[in-house]
């Protein structure tokens, strides 16, 4: 998540702003605007970075039509994680470095750092892994480029249009309080999911599955799934395993907007599965 730019202390200032605004919320409740967070919530959490920014744009788990791709594209915009590209090229670089010095949100530095730390480390991480380069495809597109050179108007845009339609109320549960649920949810996967839960498939890394933030995250919380099989547009692989995002890939599949929808078939998950003389990473 880039919080719109690299420089660190406009990040902080950022983060404390939607604190504070998290600070009034108790003073300025009301049923509509809890209703419009936990709307938008869903909107920007579910459709724009799950399905969007991470299944679809990181990897390829899915094809939708153009206009499709772009909406929920634009979703994840309001998620304010940053902007498309920025988004899919620190979660590549993610995969490619898993759990190594050069993993941007890199677990073996603590909990704290995978969790937000991170964040405030953008001149190192670059350092370590170079300019943008695993973008390139959406590099190519009008579109991403647009909402990478405009990115905050559209999100100044949005509070514009909360404040209207609700007032302050609106700008307290529908930015504040939201954005700051959904970044714990998102950050939750890279600190939680690689420090506690089960690891059911040898990906040689931390990650873990955890029930609880697969719940919060509409499915993502099944992490070593996730490891062992990146390319999967389905991360609860078992019927038990709650995966909220892969029901709205399979309902989009059924009615035709979702193509080239990519599974593990049994012969991978028989390569990752763990046998006598496989150890789990520590």
């Amino acid at each position: 998540m880039d919080l719109i730019t690299s420089d660190p202390k406009i990040k902080i200032g950022i983060l404390l702003s939607l604190i504070l605004l998290c600070l009034f919320a108790p003073f300025n409740f009301n049923w509509p605007a809890l209703l419009i967070a936990v709307a938008l919530g869903v909107v920007t959490g579910l459709f724009g970075i799950t399905l969007s920014f991470h299944r679809n744009l990181s990897h390829n788990s899915f094809k939708l039509p153009k206009w499709l791709e772009y909406f929920f594209a634009y979703c994840g915009v309001h998620a304010i994680q940053g902007n498309p590209i920025e988004w899919v090229n620190i979660h590549r670089y993610h995969h490619r470095f898993t759990d190594s010095e050069k993993d941007p949100h890199n677990r073996i530095k603590g909990f704290w750092f995978s969790h937000v730390g991170w964040l405030f480390d953008t001149n190192s991480m670059v350092k370590k892994c170079g300019e943008p380069t695993n973008v390139g495809e959406l590099e190519k597109q009008y579109f991403y480029r647009f909402v990478r050179n405009t990115y905050i108007y559209h999100i100044l845009a949005m509070g514009a249009l909360l404040y209207a339609v609700g007032g302050f109320p609106f700008i307290v549960w529908g930015v504040g309080v939201r954005t700051v649920v959904v970044y714990h949810i998102t950050w939750f996967v890279n600190s939680v999911c690689h420090a506690w839960g089960s690891q059911p498939w040898n990906t040689r890394d931390l990650s873990k599955n955890n029930w609880w933030v697969a719940l919060l995250s509409f499915g993502e919380g099944w992490h070593n799934n996730h490891h062992a099989f990146e390319y999967s547009a389905r991360h609860g692989l078992e019927w038990w395993e709650i995966d909220m995002t892969w029901y709205v890939v399979t309902f989009l599949q059924a009615i035709g907007l979702a193509t080239e929808v990519k599974l593990p078939t049994e012969s991978q998950k028989q390569r990752m599965a763990f046998n006598n003389t496989d150890v789990v990473a520590t």
